[in-house]
């Protein structure tokens, strides 16, 4: 995530920190009147607790934030995929068990400019003097191309990789399957866990409308939604449960601040938190999906913990995030069952993908 959201919205308070203005701070010239004994003293009594510290600290690493290691995975030390290893012919006879109608509901939002942007992201999509080529040939053939500068797999209707999120332990930053910073990370294109690694999805999906179910058109932000939310919807949809390779969508109706209100839509949104994040992970589904740009609450169960649910899929169980989508055709034919697919744009060592997936009815 980039500093830009993080410096105006999300702020952090270390209670513990004492200051030089504080009254039980300690001023040098009181000090320097003890006299030489009692700095003296006052010297090895702090170089004592510094060694004890230090020594702590040797034996003692670091915790892991996340509670436990998450790491080999599942699927092997060596594996880059995730939970799509769930992609299997199984699912995809059963997703077009799931066709009745034959109609399809594109879910992705245009990518333009204008559109709200995570942080200092950006899309810039230009034809430099048009036509850009030509002509060719005794039919004056001319051509159109286009320039396009932004981060591509990170903006509009995306879907994240598993390179996208790591979590600090100790002293390296872990991504999944236990992966370090220096395994993964590359200038040119990450060296491990790049979206190429995946071919295309077709699979069950289901969409909890959580906004109907609270007869409300958008849901406040911030709200975070509970287990009782999600099987109450479930039941009041008559949708089965999702299954192991699944699809998850949540409408929450924050997409009707797309391209309107989006200083309000940037700010924080609602979605699930970690207790249902975890659930969908005991149900081993593949991708979690939105009408929002995190897909989860922001902040969230814990306002320290911004993201957390990034964490849970992305980072410790492989499972795909696919973002800012537009679910507005499915909730208007309250369709809650279908066929998903999308294909990952094949683009080697990128942290994601432009998201441009389609439910099937």
């Amino acid at each position: 995530m980039q500093s830009e959201w993080l410096r105006r919205y999300f702020h952090q308070h270390d209670d513990q920190c004492t200051h030089a203005g504080d009254d039980n701070a300690v001023s040098r010239r009181d000090f320097v009147k003890t006299g030489f004994v009692g700095g003296v003293a006052a010297g090895i009594a702090a170089g004592s607790v510094v060694a004890q510290t230090a020594q702590a600290q040797a034996q003692t690493p670091p915790a892991n934030p996340m509670g436990r290691d998450w790491w080999p995975s599942p699927w092997g030390a060596a594996d880059e995929k995730g939970a799509y290893n769930r992609m299997t012919p199984a699912k995809v006879l059963e997703a077009t068990k799931l066709i009745k109608a034959g109609k399809i509901y594109p879910l992705s939002q245009a990518l333009e400019v204008g559109i709200p942007l995570f942080g200092a992201r950006h899309i810039s999509l230009t034809i430099p003097g048009g036509p850009t080529g030509g002509p060719f040939g005794t039919h004056n053939l001319y051509y159109n191309d286009e320039m396009f500068s932004g981060e591509i797999g990170q903006i509009g209707s995306q879907f994240d990789g598993l390179g996208h999120i790591g979590i600090k332990v100790g002293n390296d930053l872990r991504y999944y399957n236990g992966l370090t910073q220096a395994q993964v990370g590359g200038a040119y294109g990450l060296q491990k866990l790049g979206v190429h690694n995946l071919g295309p999805i077709f699979t069950r999906g289901i969409l909890l409308d959580i906004a109907a179910y609270k007869s409300i058109d958008r849901l406040p932000i911030n709200y975070i939604v509970t287990m009782d939310d999600v099987m109450k919807t479930l039941s009041r949809q008559g949708t089965r449960e999702p299954g192991e390779g699944d699809v998850v969508l949540f409408h929450t109706g924050h997409s009707k601040l797309w391209k309107k209100y989006n200083d309000e839509y940037n700010k924080g949104c609602p979605g699930p938190g970690k207790t249902v994040a975890n659930w969908l992970v005991d149900k081993k589904v593949m991708v979690v999906g939105a009408d929002t740009w995190p897909v989860e609450a922001v902040p969230g169960e814990d306002p320290n913990r911004p993201f957390e649910c990034h964490s849970i899929w992305i980072t410790m169980n492989g499972i795909y995030i696919n973002e800012n989508l537009n679910l507005d055709g499915l909730v208007k034919d309250q369709v809650y069952e279908f066929a998903w697919s999308l294909n990952p744009l094949v683009l080697k060592g990128a942290t994601g993908s432009p998201g441009n997936s389609v439910a099937i009815s």
